[in-house]
């Protein structure tokens, strides 16, 4: 009976736009491109499942999230760690969330950091982790009664700062964005996670003033007005000073970490001609055009939550945020959980605002809202992620106004044996600081099938085989047996790219060797290890059990993903 066999397994008008047309003439072969994903955390959208789970269920959990994420061809994620003047990490600041261990301010039991543990697996997989901060909400109305809070927390604390009574949502409470005190208090939450945590970038979301709120903020106004006659333009600028103190804290903490801020999809009601609904400017107070023109960020995320068409249509919006951008990268928030909801449509609908983005030279990717409708495949969205839009990795697109140095090429690329045991890798050394001190954060892996490589070959997504936080690439399996060629190169911070490293050559493997049993034994028990012997340069090996002695027919056991030299 044949039992086993090696196999070489080293790697792997807008609207009048016709969709159609768009995605025949769109090519997947993106090199760079942000391609993001929001994780949500309050009321456990996303993660974890429900309050209070064990530490290790948690981390499984959102292991399971990052790994479905990676294999969709995802690059980054915004990771929520602020729902409401809480933390799902470490503070001195504020308490523990709710939302992570079911009583707020009452740490994980066995102990660990979240989102210190979110920044190691995201960084592990090549992924970008932006930390998302709710800006002002303290007490989420919808679940005000849900749980008592921390005498640690904000409200407790400093009831002076909360506005409140808003008839549109009585429960909720918010800080009062036109205080100082406030405004260094939320600056002063986003600099200590900045500090603290190597995160890739700081987010915050389009919870600003809350719609409906009349005069709670009078007494404000009066006592700190800064000049302003306007109450409507003072409470704008309150905002306008919030993001501008935040950037500047972030540059003078850690120059590299991105600020993005994801306000609602209109800007003002009418504008552009033809889109009509409930705005930023007017409603809740915040003008991300000013922000904009001041470069008081480095990314917008307007949430361009509607379909193609209509009143709020998305071929409208989207080109229109795309003008003001003003050299900042424009990210488009896509609603991924409406997908087959009454008033938007089928998976096909992301699909086309997808390959619509990439028809613009303003658009530099896009962040879908929620991270469930990708792990659950809604309406077969992962699917068509996986074989069309997302098929090749992608970089990070490059801000060219923090950092343009690229970083030296990684050293010594061989394909050996991991020092920690199991199969063959592709492995390297860290590079020499460049110019500037940095080395590396991340690397690209490449593969060809020949070793004539020019840099048009370099350009080509098609052939970036891995993104990947690590100083080793297990690959996966090449289409044929060989050989196959490989490059690393070395990402900064910012996504500059190293020239290549040399080229390493991997052959196809020779063949494994049973150690055990005894070939041809007969009669042999219903549960046995099979055992044998390491063949050179395999990366994985692939057993087969069969009643056929042929193998054509009747596989009673069929596994290419084996790495250990047992089963």
């Amino acid at each position: 009976m044949k039992l086993l066999k090696a196999i070489f397994n080293v790697g792997c008008l807008a609207t009048l736009f016709s969709q159609a047309l768009i995605a025949q003439t769109v090519s997947p072969n993106i090199k760079r491109e942000f391609r993001g994903v929001w994780i949500s955390t309050v009321a456990n959208i996303d993660w974890p499942t429900s309050p209070g789970l064990s530490t290790q269920v948690q981390k499984d959990q959102l292991i399971a999230i990052l790994d479905n994420l990676t294999a969709a061809g995802f690059n980054g994620v915004v990771f929520q760690i602020r729902p409401e003047c809480d933390a799902l990490y470490q503070s001195s600041i504020e308490p523990w969330s709710y939302w992570v261990t079911g009583i707020q301010g009452q740490p994980p039991n066995p102990f660990y950091d979240p989102l210190q543990f979110a920044v190691e697996e995201a960084h592990k997989r090549g992924l970008e982790l932006h930390a998302w901060f709710n800006p002002y909400r303290a007490v989420h109305g919808s679940y005000a009664s849900t749980y008592t809070r921390a005498s640690n927390h904000v409200s407790v604390l400093h009831p002076e700062w909360m506005l409140t009574g808003i008839s549109s949502s009585p429960t909720t409470k918010i800080l009062d964005p036109g205080k100082q005190a406030v405004r260094n208090f939320v600056s002063g939450v986003v600099a200590d996670v900045v500090r603290r945590y190597d995160i890739d970038g700081a987010h915050i979301d389009d919870y600003f003033y809350v719609e409906g709120i009349t005069n709670q903020d009078a007494n404000t106004f009066f006592t700190e007005p800064r000049g302003f006659s306007n109450l409507a333009d003072w409470r704008r600028d309150n905002v306008n000073l919030l993001i501008r103190q935040i950037y500047d804290s972030i540059r003078t903490v850690k120059p590299w970490v991105k600020w993005g801020v994801s306000p609602r999809g209109i800007w003002k009601n009418g504008v552009p001609p033809g889109i009509v609904g409930n705005d930023n400017y007017s409603s809740i107070y915040c003008d991300a055009v000013a922000w904009l023109q001041a470069r008081s960020l480095d990314y917008i995320a307007p949430q361009l939550y509607w379909r193609f068409g209509g009143g709020q249509d998305y071929g409208l919006l989207q080109p229109w945020w795309s003008s003001q951008r003003n050299g900042r990268h424009f990210y488009p928030g896509l609603a991924t959980y409406r997908i087959n909801a009454s008033g938007f449509g089928p998976a096909s609908e992301i699909a086309n605002q997808l390959r619509y983005n990439r028809t613009s030279g303003n658009t530099q990717g896009a962040i879908q809202f929620t991270a469930n409708n990708i792990t659950g495949n809604r309406g077969g969205i992962t699917d068509s992620l996986k074989t069309d839009l997302f098929r090749y990795p992608a970089l990070v697109p490059v801000m060219n106004w923090k950092d343009s140095i690229v970083p030296y090429p990684v050293r010594n690329i061989r394909y050996a044996p991991l020092a920690s045991g199991g199969p063959a890798a592709i492995q390297w050394d860290l590079p020499l600081p460049a110019p500037d001190g940095d080395s590396a954060s991340r690397y690209t892996v490449y593969r060809f099938s020949t070793p004539s490589i020019s840099q048009g070959d370099l350009d080509s997504a098609k052939n970036i085989l891995a993104l990947e936080g690590r100083r080793y690439s297990k690959p996966k399996r090449p289409p044929t047996q060989g050989p196959w060629y490989y490059i690393v190169t070395a990402l900064d911070r910012n996504y500059n790219e190293s020239v290549m490293s040399n080229l390493v050559t991997v052959n196809p493997p020779a063949p494994p060797v049973l150690a055990y049993p005894a070939n041809g034994i007969q009669n042999v028990p219903d549960v046995l290890t099979l055992g044998w012997n390491g063949a050179a340069n395999a990366g994985s090996y692939h057993m087969q059990l069969s009643s056929d002695p042929t193998f054509a027919a009747s596989l009673l056991y069929n596994d290419s993903t084996i790495v250990d030299t047992f089963k």
